[in-house]
């Protein structure tokens, strides 16, 4: 990890507080090429718009996959506020992302939330990349504890 995870992934916490600002649960991500420039970021909109699949990664990977080659995408790193789950990490390895940071593990923020029962896959992302065709690095997690500080509502 360096200074520049770490300032990317801070801003992808600012992102999920921008989430939380309208209305939705604070998850929030970044795309970043390689010379560290912030090309796409997305906010969860699950409640906004009653579209399950309107996570933070994957409004990234629409933006990214519409506008980018697979080769740009595949010096890209996603930062992700939250652990991406199942449905997203199979789309940043669809979208040839090859690199991932996130916070707060989803186990861990199930714990924090008091409902380890809720309905979830308990798939993680680096579980899901294992089994990938091509290698993704999963770092994570990462400034968890800040992670949690934007689940809170801190």
């Amino acid at each position: 990890m360096n200074d520049r995870d770490q300032q990317m992934m801070r801003q992808a916490f600012d992102v999920a507080r921008g989430a939380t600002d309208h209305g939705n649960r604070p998850f929030g991500a970044l795309l970043v090429d390689a010379d560290g420039n912030v090309l796409f970021s997305g906010e969860n909109t699950v409640a906004d718009d009653g579209d399950v699949t309107g996570h933070a990664e994957t409004h990234v990977v629409r933006l990214a996959t519409r506008a980018l080659d697979p080769d740009t995408l595949a010096s890209c790193t996603m930062y992700a506020s939250t652990e991406p789950c199942p449905m997203c990490s199979a789309a940043i390895f669809m979208a040839n992302i090859r690199r991932v940071v996130f916070g707060i593990s989803a186990e861990r923020l199930r714990a924090e939330r008091g409902d380890p029962n809720a309905p979830s896959l308990r798939l993680s992302c680096a579980e899901v990349m294992a089994r990938a065709s091509h290698p993704v690095e999963v770092i994570g997690p990462f400034l968890e504890e800040e992670a949690l500080a934007v689940h809170r509502g801190e």
